[in-house]
């Protein structure tokens, strides 16, 4: 099993982000070249790295793209709460090939 993830950093009660963690839920991420799924983490919740929570508290939503052979994790650029479901698929499969060509 692929250990690709594509991680959604949110916050309880953010619309913004629980629209775009509904819109990627719905697309098929196992089919992307690498397979990923999709980890949502609250930033709020006790746990996450102070360094963490710094970074990315003010940002959320945050998309971050962690490949695991070899370990690689990379910011996504902000995607626009606008995107259809089926624009946001072409827009991340567009971004992903980008990253990893450029890596």
């Amino acid at each position: 099993m692929s250990k690709n993830k594509l991680i959604l950093l949110s916050r309880l009660g953010c619309c913004i982000c629980k629209g775009l963690e509904e819109r990627i839920s719905n697309i098929s991420l196992e089919l992307f070249d690498p397979p990923l799924f999709l980890c949502v983490i609250n930033i709020d919740e006790p746990d996450i790295p102070k360094a963490l929570k710094d970074r990315y508290s003010l940002e959320v939503p945050v998309l971050l793209l962690e490949l695991d052979n070899p370990l690689r994790r990379f910011e996504l650029p902000r995607v626009s709460p606008r995107l259809s479901q089926k624009d946001l698929s072409i827009w991340l499969e567009k971004i992903i090939f980008k990253k990893l060509e450029t890596s």
